[in-house]
């Protein structure tokens, strides 16, 4: 049923002993909560929960239609190396535990999980798992596990050890787990990991993001989605190294980190062909106009012969490369709606409202479009009156080129259409508003922009495509602040970095 986590209270040895129910799973602790659970996150654990149930489902499918084509096979064939384990159960990593809530409401909440290791380096924590495992009852399914994260899924790489489904919530970067990651996920598994250094990856420390993810960020209104990409080059990259690549299934950003699911394939061919993949990024410091350069090939785009933007003359900061094919697979995406659509009222997720808006605005995002703009933004540069993104979309369509929304910023506008047309539509808007190029200095990016001729006619009218679905459906699209200390929770004690794990030499 659809409720809030719950702590009760009661005493053992004289001291407060605290319990947590979240989903199906309860776990125990003594003193305050929010020593370790962040309710934020409960969307982040909802979701996936949702994406695990449809991936044993999909799962199944997927080897029951394979026990089919083998059966239809002549016998003579030569059978080829299978890399795909094909035991009915999956087998579930979940390789930062903590206090082991994942991993109880795995459990508890998707069918057909074979087992799940609850790892974590501490000692103390490992305790808490083996605690709330015997509270709920799930000794038979949940194995605590006590190591290096790193180390755990290094000695998981042969085939008949991997694991399915790998989960990586670390706090901060995930970058030191994907090597290991990409190796230890059975083919056609599901590697899901989350990263909340959003400063380093949305462009505060260019140098760290390219140390981490060996790419640089921009510092753009697209910053968001520009470091969901960055972490999907990150994990393709690690995994071609080993002859496989992804294919990403979901990719979220909300509230203060990113997450994304990707299923991990084996193949030498196919782990070629994603540097088609990837793509450089150029972005003007005056516009803010993008253009996106494919790694191995060149085109003319956003800088001029002088090395400046070609729409208003300013300095193009060069970032990447980033990840360019489509982040989400359309048809698992409508899958998980689906059964969210489905889900008896008493059965529901504690987010469930969220999880269908979230879903609902991602299956709107064009795939093949990506970064984004902000519409005020690009209204800021030739000093106009904000258009409702409305009109601003339906004078896209209109013109024949392609528009929609990103679940990754609600001012977001994702376009197919070239910047010159963008800037043909803000010319038409100072127009009817009469702004004056004399209001600009010589410098001003507006200035060259309200100077050049527009090369399109911009028809401003209600376009019958323009609206978004999920909007008009009123559905809970976007998260907003929940107020004082919200966002990431104090870093545990002892992190994988430090003195007390072994990596660290005590100063």
């Amino acid at each position: 049923m659809a409720t809030d986590a719950v702590v009760e209270n009661s005493s053992k040895n004289g001291g407060a002993l605290n319990s947590l129910i979240e989903g199906k799973a309860k776990i125990t602790f003594t003193g305050p909560s929010s020593a370790f659970y962040n309710p934020v996150q409960e969307f982040n654990r909802d979701m996936t929960v949702t994406v695990l149930r449809q991936f044993v489902e999909d799962r199944q499918e997927f080897l029951k239609q394979k026990k089919e084509k083998v059966g239809n096979e002549p016998t003579a064939k030569k059978p080829k190396l299978n890399t795909v384990n094909d035991s009915d159960g999956i087998r579930i990593l979940d390789a930062l535990s903590a206090s082991g809530l994942r991993a109880l409401r795995f459990s508890k909440e998707v069918k057909g999980v074979e087992s799940i290791t609850a790892n974590d380096f501490s000692q103390e924590a490992v305790e808490t798992i083996k605690q709330n495992i015997a509270v709920n009852d799930v000794t038979h399914i949940v194995n605590p596990h006590f190591g290096d994260a790193i180390e755990t899924m290094m000695d998981h790489r042969t085939l008949d050890k991997r694991f399915h489904v790998i989960d990586l919530d670390p706090y901060g970067s995930a970058s030191i787990f994907l090597d290991s990651a990409v190796q230890a996920v059975a083919d056609r598994g599901i590697l899901m990991v989350t990263c909340t250094d959003m400063a380093v990856l949305c462009g505060n420390t260019p140098e760290a993001c390219f140390n981490k993810y060996n790419s640089i960020p921009l510092r753009h209104k697209s910053c968001h989605e520009m470091a969901l990409r960055i972490l999907l080059r990150s994990i393709d990259s690690h995994a071609n190294r080993y002859s496989r690549y992804i294919e990403p299934l979901l990719s979220m950003s909300v509230d203060f980190y990113i997450r994304v699911f990707v299923r991990i394939h084996t193949g030498a061919k196919e782990a070629k062909d994603s540097v088609t993949k990837l793509s450089n990024v150029w972005a003007c410091t005056g516009c803010h106009a993008l253009h996106l350069e494919p790694l191995i090939k060149k085109m003319a785009g956003l800088v001029g012969a002088d090395g400046k933007c070609v729409h208003c003359s300013h300095t193009v900061h060069h970032g990447g490369p980033l990840y360019t094919a489509p982040i989400h697979n359309k048809d698992f995406v409508d899958r998980l709606r689906q059964r969210i659509k489905n889900t008896p009222e008493e059965e529901r997720l504690g987010t469930h409202e969220r999880l269908l808006g979230i879903l609902s605005v991602i299956s709107e995002e064009l795939p093949d479009a990506p970064l984004y703009y902000e519409h005020d933004q690009l209204m800021n540069v030739v000093k106009s009156p904000v258009m409702r993104i409305l009109n601003i979309r339906s004078a896209i369509l209109h013109a024949g080129y392609r528009a929609s929304i990103t679940h990754c910023n609600p001012k977001g506008l994702k376009t197919d259409a070239p910047v010159s047309f963008l800037w043909d539509i803000a010319r038409a808007v100072a127009k009817q508003h009469k702004v004056s190029v004399e209001r600009f200095d010589d410098t001003a990016p507006g200035k060259k922009i309200l100077s050049t001729e527009s090369t399109q006619e911009v028809n401003f009218s209600l376009h019958r495509e323009a609206a978004s679905k999920s909007k008009t459906e009123c559905l809970v699209r976007y998260q907003y602040n929940k107020g004082k200390n919200w966002g990431p929770k104090p870093k545990a004690k002892g992190s994988v970095n430090s003195v007390q794990a072994g990596f660290q030499v005590a100063s």
